[in-house]
């Protein structure tokens, strides 16, 4: 039997699986998971929970599949063969981690063989914490634009918005990491340069870019 926290083969990886129900499994898994840890396990029956549900839909499961999606692209652009992979594995204890307070994610991977230059394998590793930096960005942009603007919407939609701006920026910086299976280290691979200016970007919006400076932005804007 294969370890299932083990990197897959790739005649594992890259045959006899559709990447539809791999990426629905990935999307479904995380949304789970990240509902019940903002919950707590507590209110799982409350209309809190639901809500917390649709939120990380549209969080965390765009947030990490897109980040996928944008690795198959440029995989499949160089003329790779590239497809994801749920880790049911890990997707089970992040939904059990979950109930104790602690979010973990990592339900999958995108696999890919054919002849790479290490230009090429760079851009395909960059491409996913790109994605996260580039939502972050979308995020934060729809929640100064609806508060600015005084649309008026219900709470979880501003709430969204937030949870987006900070959840995509912590990912995409998450990823940056230059060491083991993490995308940086392929990154850092190809060019020092590329890298120090995605984790600087990455940095920003996590760290610098504080709650009290969204809100003087805000405030500058109404």
């Amino acid at each position: 039997m294969r370890d299932i926290f083990s990197q897959p083969s790739d005649d594992f990886a890259l045959g006899g699986k559709n990447d539809n129900v791999e990426l629905f499994k990935a999307w479904a898994g995380s949304t789970l998971a990240y509902a019940v840890f903002q919950t707590g396990q507590n209110n799982l029956l409350s209309s809190v929970f639901l809500t917390n549900l649709l939120i990380a839909a549209i969080v965390a499961g765009v947030g990490f599949v897109l980040h996928e999606l944008a690795h198959r692209i440029v995989a499949r652009g160089y003329g790779a063969e590239a497809h994801f992979i749920a880790n049911n594995g890990w997707l089970l204890i992040s939904i059990v981690l979950a109930f104790a307070g602690i979010f973990i994610a990592a339900p999958g991977a995108v696999w890919h063989r054919g002849y790479l230059s290490a230009r090429q394998s760079g851009l395909i590793a960059l491409a996913g914490p790109v994605t996260n930096l580039v939502l972050a960005v979308v995020f934060l942009m729809g929640l100064i634009g609806i508060v600015a603007a005084g649309i008026p919407v219900p709470e979880w939609v501003l709430d969204t918005c937030y949870i987006g701006f900070k959840f995509n920026a912590w990912l995409g910086l998450f990823n940056m990491i230059p060491a083991g299976p993490f995308d940086g280290a392929k990154v850092l691979a190809w060019d020092w340069r590329v890298f120090g200016v995605t984790v600087a970007v990455g940095i920003f919006l996590a760290f610098v870019l504080s709650d009290q400076l969204i809100i003087s932005l805000i405030q500058a804007l109404v």
